[in-house]
This record gives structure tokens, C-alpha cells and sequence, in this order.
């Protein structure tokens, strides 16, 4: 998968709808841009979160969208849910969201539909209710892949430890389903143990050392999100004497999603193999493209971009289908991996 150069000045100077031109750039069914836009932050409590949040207030800044002040609905439906209200309330003629529940959100969405608000989901993918545009990474790809680096690494042999994210999330669902179908195909000599984790490093942290302890022999782990699950894991294994540096007789595999500076500190410091880098910069960039084309009256059709991702159809809309790369020891210190330019003008 090709990376693009993503560096903290291009969220500076997002594409300009009026400027559009090239594959898949939509069409201008009306002028004017007009029109406040509601942005809902879905959780604080990540790395990964948090550094979206950064590149949004960078865009806004930027003056790509007139943005109502954002929200945090904190992983909580029913706060989104009110937020929501209170950007309608306030005139908001498009919102952004990351909803985490998937399926709770059908009837928000099918309000908004009903008073022509186009919605842009960011991450995440409602299981119903209509929305504008998708933006999000291939989340099936993120577990086939992730499959494909520990079958490997560990010869198709060994037990592996699945930090599974929420499945009330479509993000949780797709991660798990396709490393579950992966690994029974490619690598069935490998034991896979799926704990439950609703997203929660300390749920997970404290399923690992149960684990740990009924399965002393564990020889890979695969974190669905870094940016809750790095830090308890990390440490909880160097307090049991596990953290040992790849090629050493003990090690332990590790693969996570996110792509945070910290998963890349870990890789370069041998505690984690590789990550997933799951753009935070490009969710950002595009979900103020895409308000931004939403109130253009901009329509988009299923195919390639012009920015190395697809559109394809969804039972509800579109999806953006983002880059996401895998990232190991390689090309850790790639200068145009987003981690890498946070901090930089």
C-alpha cells in the first residue's frame, strides 16, 4: 500500500472544494459553502483521540469549516446523542461524529436525515441510518493483516492473546471477524484467545495476567487499539519479566492498531514488533473535506480518489476506504507516517 505524504502543513492547507479537479473529485450540484458545522469528539481517554482532535483544531483554524465549538461525547451514546441536539439546536447544517456504538446511533441519524443535515462518520460505520460520507481505514484489513504479521512471524505455530475491541462497534466487529476467519485459514496451528475488552486497557490488562497465568506459554499478542491497550500491556508484562527484545529466547510478538508515537517509541525500543498506522491526520482532513463538500451540495461516486484510497458503497451511504500501513522496524522512522510529524510546523 502506497503511503502519502501527510505532514502537519497539508492539514494546514486542506483541498479547497472549489478547487476540485481529477478522479473522483465529485460533482458541484450548487454553489456556496455556507453554514456552521458540529464536530463531536468521540473519547479523550486516547492517544490516537487525542492527536485526531489536534489535526481537527488545526483544519478549523485553518478556516476549511465554520465550526459550531466541538463536543466530547466520551464513549457515551446518550452524550452523543444530546450533542447532537445541541448542534441542531444551535443551526449546524452538517456534523461530524465518530459514533462508537454503531447501532444505537440509527435514530440520530435518520433525524438528521429528515431535516437534510448530511452526516460525515469518521472511524466508525453506523450499522443504519443515513450518513454522507464514511471516513475510515479498511478495519477488516486491519485484522487480516494483523493475522498475516504474527502467523508469520511465529512460523504458524504458538498461542496468541486477541485484545478485542467492543463488538457493539463496527470497528470491534470487523477487526475480530476477519483475524477469527484469518487465522482458522492461514495459520489453524496457532490457538487464538479473543478477550473481550469494550475498549478498556485496564479490562485488558487484567484478562492478560488471568491468561498469563492458565497459559504461560503465550507467544503473541494482537492489540486491537494502542491507544488504550499499549501502556497496561507493557507494563504489566515487564512486571512479570516477559518484555523481551525480538530474537530472544521468551519473546513475545506483539502487533497493535493505531500508529501512535508511542507504539513507535515501543517498536524502536524492541517492547512491540509492529503496528498498523491508522491515519489520524487523513480521518481529520477528510471529515472537514467532506462537511465542507456536504455543504457544497457535492455528490461522490464508488471508485478510486485522487488521495490512494476508495469509495465504495455502503447499505447507507459511502465509505471512504483511507491508507492504513503497517509499520515495524523498517520504517518506523518513515518522516511521512502521521506520528511522525506531530510537533512539526
Amino acid at each position: 500500500m502506497r503511503l502519502r505524504n501527510t505532514t502537519v502543513a497539508a492539514i494546514a492547507g486542506l483541498l479547497a472544494v472549489t478547487a476540485l479537479a481529477g478522479c473522483n473529485r465529485g460533482s458541484d450540484d450548487k454553489a456556496g459553502t455556507s453554514g456552521k458545522v458540529g464536530i463531536d469528539l468521540p473519547r479523550s481517554d486516547s492517544d490516537f483521540w487525542n492527536s485526531y482532535n489536534t489535526y481537527i483544531e488545526k483544519g478549523v483554524k485553518a478556516g476549511e469549516v465554520s465550526a459550531l465549538p466541538r463536543t466530547n461525547s466520551q464513549n457515551d451514546i446518550g452524550k452523543l446523542v444530546a450533542n447532537v441536539q445541541t448542534f441542531t439546536d444551535q443551526g449546524a447544517k452538517a456534523i461530524v461524529m465518530a459514533p462508537q456504538d454503531t447501532g444505537a446511533i440509527a435514530s440520530t441519524l435518520d433525524k438528521l436525515a429528515g431535516k437534510n443535515i448530511p452526516v460525515i462518520s469518521v472511524d466508525t460505520r453506523p450499522d443504519k441510518g443515513k450518513v454522507y460520507m464514511v471516513v475510515r481505514a479498511d478495519n477488516k484489513a486491519y485484522g487480516t493483516n494483523a493475522c498475516d504479521y504474527l502467523g508469520k512471524q511465529l512460523g504458524g505455530k504458538g498461542k496468541v492473546v486477541e485484545f478485542e475491541g467492543a463488538l457493539d462497534s463496527i470497528n470491534g466487529r470487523d477487526r475480530s471477524e476477519a483475524f477469527a476467519d484469518c487465522m482458522k485459514t492461514k495459520f489453524p496451528a496457532i490457538k487464538v484467545i479473543a478477550l473481550a475488552t469494550d475498549w478498556k486497557g485496564d479490562v485488558a490488562s487484567a484478562k492478560l495476567q488471568t491468561t498469563l497465568a492458565s497459559d504461560p506459554d503465550i507467544n503473541g499478542i494482537y492489540m486491537q487499539a494502542g491507544g488504550v491497550f499499549l501502556q497496561p500491556t507493557l507494563a504489566l508484562l515487564e512486571q512479570k519479566h516477559l518484555l523481551k527484545p525480538p530474537g530472544t529466547p521468551g519473546h513475545i510478538t506483539i502487533i497493535s492498531n493505531d500508529g501512535i508515537p508511542d507504539e513507535f517509541k515501543a517498536i524502536k525500543a524492541g517492547q512491540i514488533d509492529a503496528t498498523i498506522s491508522q491515519p489520524a491526520d487523513l480521518y481529520a482532513k477528510y471529515a472537514l473535506y467532506y462537511a465542507k463538500a456536504a455543504l457544497a451540495g457535492q455528490t461522490f461516486k464508488p471508485g478510486p480518489t485522487d488521495h490512494d484510497s476508495t469509495i465504495v458503497s455502503i447499505p447507507n451511504g459511502l465509505e471512504d476506504q483511507l491508507p492504513a500501513p503497517l509499520v515495524t522496524k523498517d520504517n518506523v522512522d518513515d518522516p511521512n507516517l502521521w506520528a511522525n510529524q506531530l510537533g512539526k510546523s
